[in-house]
């Protein structure tokens, strides 16, 4: 089961004894053994089960609790059952108008333990499932033990009154130790390391113009700073956030499969950019040439989506091509740098001023050795598998 390891010794305590009066189904027996393990408890008194033991319905219920039901001692009465105690506490949800301390669990487990640290035994109750205790056994308790639930729903199964006693009792016994912590965290980051992360930040910031109006900029900046301060961040939080900022900053690299824009946008988007353009050149134009790059890439059309799956998955053509990648001063929808061939698609209600601008690409690539593939992008859509066959046979 989730959660058990049974390569981690069992917790030695010792505790109360669990004594079950007269249980109706095996099922419950084991569910409650099961509970007693959870709690480190151990010793299990089973008076005249109804259906007899042993109870392979038990054993089934018990989830790995079989170390408890192997030690089960049975009896004919609730007065052998405790005679060897030195304090008995017996559970349930009704009154029994009898001249005993009535406590909750949290001080019953302190009377518990105290009688336990005096060389005591302790024995705790549970009545049957239909019935309860009756009143001659509850008669037999020093204390009577209810638990503080809503008083026109008291009652619990058995399996739930064992765990509820259970957990105060290794609660206290254990002083509330728990059974794991959260790992070591890598070292603090240092005020170089910060600095070096905030510094990025605010350029990327500056460079989308998030810090605006420009009076206000200083005391965005404070608050921003004390943001990641409050997060007391260690250094491989700091790697991962640079990280995430960077990767925003620059687009996602690769085949985007989400993208910005759906797959008309993104249409549109290659339209504007023809018309408007490809820049001024000299070192300004570079930059321009990446950035159209990323945003091509980030913004995929839905003939792109489909063809470069396929040229991904397809043996022939694995690992060959790249996706809105600068060559020289154009960028063509694919490109093979090692088999020096380009792919341009044509989209639907292309413009004249579109149809122009790849006319001149593909010629400047043709010029420079790239065999240029003119595919139409509904033909990929109908039959992306005939197009790589087109593609192969050159």
């Amino acid at each position: 089961m989730s959660g058990t390891d049974k390569t981690k010794p069992q917790a030695d305590l010792t505790g109360p004894v669990v004594i079950l009066v007269e249980p109706q189904l095996g099922e419950n027996i084991g569910m409650a053994a099961r509970a007693m393990g959870n709690f480190g408890l151990s010793r299990l008194r089973i008076v005249k089960p109804r259906d007899g033991w042993p109870n392979l319905s038990a054993q089934r219920a018990a989830a790995g609790a079989d170390h408890i039901l192997d030690q089960v001692e049975l009896f004919d009465t609730v007065e052998a059952a405790v005679a060897g105690c030195t304090l008995v506490l017996a559970t349930t949800a009704r009154a029994h108008d009898q001249a005993k301390p009535v406590i909750g669990p949290r001080e019953a487990a302190r009377e518990i333990v105290r009688e336990i640290a005096a060389a005591g035994e302790v024995g705790l109750l549970f009545g049957r499932e239909r019935a309860g205790l009756l009143n001659e056994e509850v008669a037999l308790s020093d204390r009577i033990v209810t638990f503080p639930v809503n008083p026109a729903f008291a009652s619990l199964n058995l399996a739930q009154a064992v765990l509820l006693m259970g957990y105060e009792w290794f609660t206290l016994a254990t002083a509330g130790a728990l059974p794991f912590a959260m790992p070591e965290r890598s070292e603090r980051a240092s005020q170089h390391q910060m600095q070096a992360f905030f510094d990025n930040l605010v350029r990327e910031l500056d460079k989308v113009e998030f810090l605006r109006p420009p009076e206000k900029r200083d005391t965005m900046l404070v608050n921003l700073r004390n943001i990641f301060s409050r997060m007391e961040p260690t250094k491989q939080d700091m790697h991962t956030l640079h990280g995430v900022v960077m990767a925003i900053a620059e687009g996602r690299k690769g085949p985007a499969k989400g993208g910005v824009l759906d797959g008309a946008q993104a249409t549109r988007l290659r339209a504007l950019l023809a018309e408007r353009g490809q820049g001024q050149g000299g070192e300004r134009e570079s930059s321009s040439m990446r950035g159209l790059a990323r945003l091509l890439r980030r913004n995929p059309t839905d003939a792109e989506r489909i063809l470069w799956k396929a040229l991904t998955t397809d043996r022939r053509f694995a690992g060959q091509f790249k996706r809105q990648t600068p060559v020289g001063r154009h960028i063509p929808d694919f490109v093979s740098f090692v088999k020096r061939v380009a792919i341009e698609l044509v989209n639907a209600d292309e413009s004249e001023a579109i149809a122009t601008d790849r006319a001149a690409r593909k010629a400047w690539l043709e010029a420079r050795g790239y065999r240029v593939c003119v595919i139409e992008a509904t033909d990929v859509e109908r039959d992306v598998a005939g197009q790589l066959d087109r593609l192969a046979d050159g």
